[in-house]
C-alpha cells in the first residue's frame, strides 16, 4: 500500500531514501567527467531538502564510479524571502551532509555559495553533465522544481534524467490517489486510520490499543506550571555552522528574522539528539498540553522535529516508532504518544497526498475570495495584540511557532480578516524553518484558510479570542477586552469572528459543524449583532493600526 519502491521513471513520461552525511565544499570545485576513469558515469544530485541515508538516488548509483553534485543556488535561496535561519538550517545540514558522503566514499562536488557563477540548479548541471550517462535525481518536495526537473532539465541537459519515486514516505502518491478517489471531501481521520492499520503503529491485531483510535480530546489543557518545562536542547556549533552563519548574515542581510540565537540541529547525529531529548523530556507531558501557549515561552513540550523530519535528517516511521515505544515501556501516556504519532503518520502524510494530488490547481484556490494584503506586522511583530506579538516574536526569532500559534493565532487572524491566500502562503513558506512547499501549502491553503471549500478540513479553522484565552495566558497581557466584541478596545478576533461568520453565511450555515454557531448568532440582539459588525469594520478599514 503506502511504501514507495524505489521506481525509477525517465523524465518526459511525467510519473510521480537514505545516504551518508554532510560536508564543506570542494575546494577545486566542479571537476570534468573526464577527471573520473571509468566509462558510463552516472551523475546524482542531492537536492536540499534529501538528506537521508534512504535516499533512492544513492540506492541507484555505485559509489566506486558514479558521482554526486551537490550546490547552493540563488535561485532556491531567494525564489521567496526565506527566514535568515532557514536557509542556514539548509545551507549547513547540506554541507555536513556532504562531508559525510565523502567520508562514505562518494565522489562528490559540492558548490558553495557565493563561490560559483552559477543562479540554478540547471546551471549547474549543463557542464556537470555533458559526458554523462544518465543524470539521477529523486521526486523533489515542491511541484515548481518538480516540472523544471520534468520539463526543463530533460530538453536542456545533454544526458538522460531519471526521476525516482521518494520512498521516505510513508504513503505513496499513487496509493493516496486510489484512496481519495470518488470522494468529494477528503478526511484525515480515515486517512490516518488506514496508515495505522497498514504500519501497525499503536496497534493490538485489527484493533488500536486503548480501544480508539484518536485521544484528541484528552489533549486540550492549558499549562498552568503543573510540572516543569524542559530546559531547551543547544548544540555546540562547529566550523561549517560559523562559516554558513556568517555567510547568510552578509549575503542576505534584507531577509526576515536574526542568527543571533540559532538553536538547530544540523547534522544527522544531532537530529537523532533532538529525537531522543523530545522522547525522554517532552513527549510525556505533550498530550497534556500540546495546544498550551505561555507568554514567553516558546517550545514547551513540542518536539521541534518538523525541520528534522522534512530536511531529511530524521525518517518519519523511525520517529513513530521511538514514540511507540516510549509507550510500550511506560515512558509516555497513550494520549500524547498517540497524539504525536497522528502529527506525522496522518497529518503529515494526509497534506503531501493532498499537495501532489491536486497540483497546481490548488495553489491558486480561493473559494472564500478573500483579498486583503497580510498586514505589516507579520514581518515586524509590531502590533498590540498580545497574542499576535508572541507569536510573530517567536517566528521572527527563532524561524518557529508551534501549531497552535501557526493555526490559531496567525493563521485564525489572516482568516478574520480576509487575506489573500497566496499572500498568507508565501509568508508562511518565507518565515518557518520546516516550511516546504508540499508541507505548507495546504496547510495553510486548506486547513488555515479553508480557501478549498472544505476539501482537506469539514470546517474553517475560526475562532473569537476566547479560545486564545482558554488555552493561554496571552489575554491577559493584552490591552484588549477579551471578554466583549462591540467595544472600542475589545478583542479584535471576537469582533472579526463575528463578522466572518456573518459575512459567509452562504458558505457554512448549513454546515452541519457550524449550524450551533448560527444560532447563537441569530438568538443575539439585533443591536449587539450591529454594534459587533461595526467594530469590526472599524478594524477591517485599518488593520494595521492594531
Amino acid at each position: 500500500m503506502g511504501f514507495l519502491p524505489v521506481c525509477p521513471y525517465r523524465v518526459g513520461q511525467i510519473d510521480p531514501g537514505r545516504v551518508p552525511s554532510p560536508g564543506g565544499h570542494s575546494p577545486d570545485g566542479i571537476l570534468e567527467l573526464s577527471d573520473i576513469a571509468g566509462e558510463d558515469v552516472k551523475v546524482g544530485i542531492i537536492l536540499g531538502d534529501q538528506l537521508s541515508l534512504s535516499l533512492p538516488t544513492l540506492q541507484a548509483l555505485d559509489k566506486t564510479r558514479d558521482r554526486l553534485v551537490m550546490a547552493e543556488v540563488p535561485a532556491e535561496a531567494t525564489y521567496v524571502g526565506h527566514h535568515k535561519q532557514k536557509i542556514a538550517f539548509i545551507f549547513s545540514a547540506m554541507r555536513h551532509f556532504a562531508a559525510d558522503l565523502r567520508e562514505a566514499g562518494w565522489q562528490l562536488d559540492y558548490l558553495a555559495y557565493g563561490e560559483h557563477d552559477h543562479t540554478s540548479l540547471l546551471d549547474v548541471l549543463v557542464p556537470v553533465c555533458e559526458s554523462a550517462e544518465e543524470l539521477v535525481v529523486t521526486h523533489c518536495g515542491e511541484y515548481r522544481l518538480q516540472q523544471q526537473i520534468e520539463v526543463h532539465w530533460p530538453r536542456q541537459l545533454p544526458c538522460p534524467v531519471t526521476c525516482l519515486q521518494d520512498s521516505r514516505f510513508l504513503c505513496s502518491p499513487a496509493f493516496f490517489q486510489r484512496w481519495a478517489s470518488g470522494k468529494k471531501q477528503l478526511r484525515m481521520e480515515f486517512f490516518y486510520r488506514e496508515m495505522r492499520r497498514h504500519t501497525g503503529l499503536l496497534m493490538e491485531g485489527d484493533e488500536p490499543v486503548g480501544g480508539q483510535w484518536n485521544f484528541d480530546a484528552s489533549n486540550r489543557k492549558a499549562y498552568k506550571g503543573e510540572v516543569p518545562l524542559p530546559v531547551d536542547l543547544s548544540f555546540p556549533r562547529d566550523a561549517i555552522d560559523r562559516e554558513v552563519l556568517a555567510l547568510v548574515e552578509q549575503a542576505f542581510p534584507e531577509h526576515l528574522g536574526n542568527l543571533t540565537d540559532f538553536r538547530w540541529g544540523t547534522t544527522a547525529a544531532q537530529a537523532q539528539q533532538a529525537l531522543a531529548h523530545f522522547i525522554q523530556q517532552r513527549l510525556p507531558h505533550f498530550g497534556d498540553f500540546q495546544d498550551a501557549m505561555v507568554t514567553g515561552e516558546d517550545t514547551l513540550f513540542h518536539s521541534l522535529l518538523s525541520p528534522y523530519l522534512n530536511i531529511g535528517l530524521l525518517d518519519p516511521l523511525a520517529v513513530c516508532q521511538a514514540a511507540e515505544q516510549a509507550w510500550w515501556d511506560g515512558l509516555a501516556p497513550l494520549n500524547a504518544v498517540e497524539g504525536f504519532i497522528r502529527q506525522i503518520l496522518g497529518w503529515r502524510e494526509y497534506v503531501r497526498g493532498i499537495y501532489w494530488l491536486l497540483m497546481p490547481d490548488y495553489a491558486a484556490e480561493n473559494r472564500l475570495n478573500n483579498q486583503r494584503p497580510l498586514p505589516g506586522y507579520y514581518w515586524s511583530g509590531d502590533t498590540r495584540m498580545h497574542c499576535m506579538s508572541e507569536s510573530l516574536r517567536n517566528t521572527l526569532d527563532h524561524a518557529y511557532a508551534h501549531h497552535i500559534q501557526r493555526l490559531m493565532v496567525t493563521g485564525n487572524f489572516a482568516l478574520l480578516l480576509g487575506v489573500l491566500p497566496e499572500a498568507i502562503c508565501q509568508w508562511y513558506l518565507e518565515v518557518y524553518a520546516d516550511a516546504y512547499d508540499w508541507v505548507e501549502l495546504p496547510n495553510t491553503l486548506g486547513m488555515v484558510m479553508h480557501a478549498d471549500g472544505g476539501y482537506l478540513g469539514s470546517k474553517p479553522y475560526a475562532a473569537s479570542g476566547s479560545y486564545i484565552n482558554r488555552m493561554s495566558d496571552y489575554c491577559k497581557h493584552c490591552q484588549y477586552n477579551v471578554k466583549t466584541a462591540s467595544e472600542s478596545d475589545s478583542c479584535p478576533f471576537n469582533s472579526l469572528y463575528w463578522h466572518f461568520i456573518h459575512r459567509h453565511r452562504g458558505q457554512f450555515q448549513h454546515n452541519h459543524r457550524m449550524r450551533m454557531i448560527y444560532r447563537n448568532l441569530d438568538r443575539m440582539d439585533p443591536a449587539k449583532v450591529n454594534a459587533m459588525l461595526d467594530r469590526a469594520e472599524q478594524l477591517l478599514a485599518d488593520p494595521e493600526a492594531l
